[in-house]
C-alpha cells in the first residue's frame, strides 16, 4: 500500500514536471520570450533617443535660421554674401593621379 502511494506521488511528480518544461507555456518559451521583452526595451529606448534628437532638429530649425544656416554649408557648400570662397587642389602626380 505505501508502496502504491510513492509510486502514484512519483508519478505526479513527474507529470506536473512534464508539463512544466514541455507544456504550454513551458519554461524555456517564457525565458524566451523574456529575452525577446528586453531586446525590444533596448530596441525601444534606441528609437526613443532618436527621436528625441530629431524632435530638437526640428524644434531648431522652426526656430531659428542658424541651424538651418549651417546645414546649408555643411551639406551645401553655400557661403554668405561677402565672404570668400576657396578650393584647395591636391596637385597631380606625374602619372595624372592625385597626390595623398
Amino acid at each position: 500500500m505505501v508502496r502504491w502511494f510513492w509510486l502514484i506521488l512519483f508519478s505526479l511528480a513527474l507529470l506536473l514536471q512534464y508539463r512544466l518544461w514541455f507544456g504550454e507555456p513551458s519554461l524555456p518559451q517564457v525565458w524566451n520570450l523574456k529575452d525577446q521583452i528586453e531586446e525590444q526595451k533596448r530596441h525601444n529606448q534606441v528609437l526613443l533617443e532618436r527621436n528625441t534628437q530629431l524632435e530638437a532638429e526640428v524644434r531648431d530649425l522652426k526656430q531659428g535660421l542658424s541651424a538651418l544656416e549651417e546645414r546649408a554649408r555643411s551639406e551645401m557648400g553655400m557661403i554668405v554674401k561677402g565672404e570668400t570662397f576657396f578650393q584647395v587642389v591636391k596637385p597631380l602626380s606625374p602619372a595624372g593621379k592625385v597626390n595623398e
